[in-house]
Order: C-alpha cells, then structure tokens, then sequence
C-alpha cells in the first residue's frame, strides 16, 4: 500500500490549523509524523481517519481516493480511551466487534493479544485495577485486535518500563514484517529514529521536511567527524582551530572540504589513539529541534 496525503488544508474557525500538508506512506515500513504540541499531527491523523474531513486536498491509497472504510485502520491514543469500571475481555470484544469481527472472532483474536502481551491473566479483571504500563498494553490491543491495515500509534510507549517498551518493540517490529503500514506520532525521538524509514515534520501547519530518514541525516554537509580517544586533550591541543570538545573522550573535528576527508582520516589515525573515528550525522533530535523552532501558523 501508498497512502499519500496530498495538499491537505484545515481551518477550525478563522484559525488555519494545516496548510498544504502532503507526505506519503508506505506498507511494510512506519512512517514518524513529527511535531511540537500545537503543530497539526493529531487533526492530520483524525482527517486521515475520517473522524473529519479536510476542507481542501486529497488521501489516496495506492492512486485512488481513500474511502471510508476502504482499510481498517488501528489507532492507539496518546490519551486512553477505555472504561475503567468495565472487565477487560468484554470492552476489548466490543471494541474488535465495532471493527467488524464477529463475537467468536473477537474473543479469539482478543485472547490471542492478551497472550502475546502478558496479560492473560488479566482478562477478566476491571480496567482499573491495572498498573499505568498494563493499562497501555490493554490500549494497544485495542488498536491490533480487528487486524488493521493502518496501525497508527500516538506516543505508544508512555508508561512503559524498560521490559514492556521493548515488548512493544517486538509488536511493532512484527506489524511491520506484516506488511502494516506503521504511523508513528511521539516526541522521544530514539523510538522514532529506531523504527521509522520516513519522517514528517510539522510547524505551524505546514510540513517544513520530510522524505527518508536516512537520506535527511546524509543531506547535511559531511564537513564534520567525530573521533573518541583517550588523547582527547592532545587531539584539542594538536588542532585548536579545528576541534572543539564534545564530552566523554569525544571530538568533534571540522574539515575544510569534503574532499580532504580520507587524508584527515589518515592522518589522525596514524598520530593518535582513537577508538572512534567516523563522519559526523546529526540525530533526528538534533534535526528536529532545527526545523520545529517555535513558528505561528496563521490565524
């Protein structure tokens, strides 16, 4: 599947909350759609979903308009969305149900979920009597047990210990060998950075960049390495005027020009110790701080 968004414009009001929004998705990858609060991820997701329209613009998939219903999207929400007075097993089956499973396919799928996640035990006790990390697990069946085509998942690892985050991971990882399409929406950028192959920025309404991750990262000027030696002091002292220090036995050592690259590498290698020595690429935290500077969309 290709799902594009294509010239996407909302306003609520006099305010204009997306302005030519237009990224594209594929199956069997996850996507990160990335923003500060504020810059438009969450109404882009509910216009995706259908929950309203754009006033203005065009989703497809695979070149032809997405109709509602046309794939069965699953959604996790930053905020739970579950009734904490209720058993676990039922509100998951009405929930799978809403999705078009039949009764007995809901149980199966559901307790089918509850096993893989840990949480068999749990299926006939109140929402409520969940610890914060359960209760996300809980959630996160709710957006996989109908089996959607489109698994959207917004800040899915908040409250998750170390153990659970990496279950999750496993989840996730699993959907996407699926061949799902995976929308990621988070602020902790080493969950996107470590699932998603394609970014969107949003600031202001507007997508200020996006496109694959990796080519992003390698579009920056490779005029920089950083080398970690235990000579970090000699290295600082050998070339005031290039290095500068980066903490932890690091360096960071700028290059005139590119080209001079593989002689620096050499160089440096021959004169010192170094246990790292390679071309220096931003983070996707360090790219997103550049491109989601504090910007007003127009109101």
């Amino acid at each position: 599947m290709q799902l594009d968004l294509q010239h996407i414009e909302k306003h609520f009001g006099p305010k204009h909350v997306l302005r030519d929004v237009c990224f594209t998705a594929r199956s069997g990858a996850a996507f990160g759609l990335l923003g500060r609060n504020g810059a438009g991820k969450t109404t882009t997701l509910r216009i995706l979903m259908n929950v309203f329209p754009a006033d203005s613009g065009a989703l497809t998939l695979d070149g032809r308009p997405l109709e509602p219903g046309a794939v069965r999207f699953g959604y996790l929400p930053e905020e739970r969305g579950l009734y904490p007075k209720k058993k676990i097993l039922d509100q998951l089956c009405y929930f799978a149900q809403l999705h078009g499973l039949s009764r007995r396919e809901a149980v199966e799928s559901t307790d089918r979920w509850l096993d893989r996640l840990g949480m068999a035990e749990y299926r006939n006790k109140r929402l409520d009597t969940l610890s914060k990390g359960n209760q996300q697990k809980i959630q996160l069946i709710t957006a996989l047990a109908h089996d959607p085509d489109i698994v959207i998942l917004d800040e899915p690892f908040s409250g998750l210990d170390p153990v659970n985050a990496q279950l999750l991971k496993d989840v996730v990882m699993e959907e996407i060998h699926r061949g799902k399409l995976v929308l990621f929406s988070s602020h902790q950028m080493n969950y996107i950075e470590e699932f998603c192959t394609a970014i969107a920025i949003l600031n202001g309404g507007r997508v200020v960049l996006a496109g694959d991750l990796k080519d992003i990262k390698r579009s920056y000027p490779r005029t920089r390495l950083v080398l970690r030696s235990p000579q970090a002091q000699a290295l600082l002292a050998a070339y005031p005027d290039r290095c500068a220090p980066a903490g932890d036995d690091r360096v960071f050592f700028t290059l005139r020009e590119p080209g001079e690259k593989q002689a620096v590498m050499a160089e440096l290698s021959t004169r010192f110790d170094l246990d790292q020595l390679q071309v220096f690429e931003p983070s996707l935290n360090d790219i997103f701080v550049e491109y989601a500077q504090e910007q007003e969309a127009d109101q």
